[in-house]
């Protein structure tokens, strides 16, 4: 299954959301311009780095740009290729509008961040002895998506399913979209056994998505219940 887009509406303009977008792509377009060598030498200044974070192992000092710590936040703006960036900026934009309209600028950015650095902590935590920097949005990401599938598990999202040879338009439930992307989260991290596998820090994504769950109900607005039901709009289920 791969989601399109989800037929939630929003009365405001998510300005947060476009911003992270915005700030995330013109990273990556800064990584692009540094060349392959140049992109290696920043990864590893700014990428989360479990072993040198942990005080384990240690860059050279021409290496270090901040503090290990830091880069629990930096590595969060920061992508391994174009397809990397466009499917977490996707996810961004389909459910970060609603979460940021539930929760207000502010702390949907706060929200934003502490999952993200929640995400980052986890995948340390979970493969210690990496000395492989890790990037990516994803981590965040998924913490609005575990907001998401609470506050609006019934919302229906426009997905390409594939059916062996044919593909297929549907509207699919938020909550049964999302609830099969975390337990594929949770097999492949399983299956990987510990830390990252195929160069996907799977437990970074189940981190970041219980941390979701768990803070959205201090993040969001009071009169954003839990739950909410489904809007819905006629539309044609197409087969491609």
């Amino acid at each position: 299954m791969f989601p399109l887009r989800d037929d939630n509406p929003t009365t405001i303009t998510p300005v947060l959301t476009i911003a992270l977008i915005a700030i995330n792509v013109v990273a990556f377009m800064y990584q692009v311009s540094l060349g392959p060598r140049g992109d290696q030498t920043l990864l590893y200044q700014y990428g989360t780095i479990p072993a040198v974070v942990l005080g384990e192992r240690a860059l050279p000092a021409s290496a270090v740009a901040v503090p290990p710590a830091m880069t629990l936040f930096t590595s969060m703006f920061l992508h391994g290729g174009i397809m990397h960036l466009l499917g977490n900026m996707l996810y961004l934009w389909i459910f970060g509008n609603n979460i940021e309209e539930a929760m207000g600028r502010v702390r949907f950015l706060l929200f934003y961040l502490l999952t993200g650095i929640v995400a980052s902590l986890v995948h340390v935590m979970s493969n210690p002895d990496s000395i492989v920097p890790t990037i990516g949005a994803s981590g965040a990401i998924s913490g609005v998506l575990g907001a998401y599938i609470l506050l609006y598990p019934r919302a229906r999202v426009l997905t390409l399913v594939f059916l062996g040879f044919f593909i297929r338009l549907m509207y699919i439930p938020a909550g049964l979209v999302l609830g099969i992307w975390f337990a594929l989260q949770l097999l492949s991290g399983s299956m990987a056994g510990q830390g990252s596998g195929g160069g996907v820090a799977f437990w970074a994504h189940v981190g970041g998505f219980v941390a979701g769950m768990l803070l959205v109900g201090f993040f969001k607005r009071r009169d954003v219940r839990f739950f909410n039901p489904p809007v819905y709009h006629p539309r044609m289920v197409e087969n491609w």
